[in-house]
């Protein structure tokens, strides 16, 4: 995982968890966090010798202090003892060297999770993450990229990104493309062509689809709402970017407005039910089932 919000204890370790839960409610599983927002640059090379390297507190000058920094700790999910690891990630664009780290963690997955940061507003770190991020895509391992992930995913593939003027916060219902209608992922927790809503929390908007990404949604407020990605025969492939918040689980909600890290405005535009636990239950399928 990609965790990018890091900081922010409910929406980042916890909206992790709520990523998790579907996905141990199947199996076994272990997490591999990285955190490129933290990292430095040179703590990138150790990856040179070894793919997986645990990240240590020296290697994060950058760490946010509001969240305590750990490099393993366990959770207890669906009766599962699940065990959340940080390790360095390489700090390079080298798309080729990226697929064959991935290649080497053997991984099941990669999810980018949303940021404080913003694609609009870019950083030096966001360099290297989109590459990788691009790389697990591209290589046909199940990815995910929630809000900035999503951003993040569709900029490195060509779109545009731009930051209007406010802050859009609220639940949406999605508007499905042909393609969308059909997709597992966007429409198999349900039946009957039930309405799907999504819970966005976003300033940034992706403005284009990827000339190799086909369109699943949108919004009445954001035109490129979630995307999935194909190879170079214009085939589908298990890589989707979506910009609402499916970890926005009502719990992790609450606890957000009582600690302060949410306003009053956003947890009133928060109220209702929206399909992320379904969605991310899909990608557990996706992942572990191979759907």
């Amino acid at each position: 995982m990609i965790d990018l919000l890091v900081e922010r204890a409910e929406f980042g370790h916890g909206g992790n968890q709520e990523v998790i839960k579907p996905l141990a409610a199947l199996s076994n599983v272990e997490v591999l966090l990285v955190t490129p927002q933290m990292q430095s640059f040179d703590a990138g090379k150790k990856t040179n010798e070894k793919s997986e390297i645990k990240l240590l507190e020296s290697d994060v000058p950058n760490w946010d202090y509001e969240y305590e920094f750990w490099s393993e700790t366990e959770e207890i999910l669906k009766d599962r003892n699940i065990k959340f690891s940080r390790i360095v990630m390489p700090m390079h664009e080298n798309e080729k060297e990226m697929e064959n780290w991935i290649i080497e963690l053997n991984l099941d997955a990669v999810v980018c999770s949303g940021s404080r940061r913003n694609v609009s507003i870019w950083e030096e770190w966001m360099g290297p993450t989109e590459t990788m991020f691009r790389a697990a895509a591209k290589s046909g391992t199940p990815t995910l990229g929630i809000c900035f992930g999503h951003q993040l995913l569709c900029h490195s593939l060509g779109s545009e990104i731009e930051r209007a003027e406010s802050l859009s916060s609220g639940i949406w219902t999605l508007e499905l493309t042909k393609e969308g209608e059909k997709d597992f992922l966007l429409t198999s927790h349900v039946e009957n062509n039930e309405k799907i809503s999504g819970l966005f929390s976003h300033q940034d908007h992706v403005m284009s689809v990827p000339n190799n990404c086909t369109l699943l949604s949108k919004t009445s407020h954001n035109m490129v709402t979630a995307v999935r990605v194909n190879n170079e025969l214009g085939e589908p492939m298990p890589a989707w970017g979506i910009q609402f918040h499916p970890e926005a689980a009502r719990k992790r909600i609450e606890r957000a407005y009582g600690w302060g890290h949410i306003s009053e405005e956003e947890y009133k535009s928060f109220k209702g039910e929206h399909d992320g636990a379904g969605i991310l239950s899909s990608f557990a399928k996706i992942v572990l089932e191979k759907v």
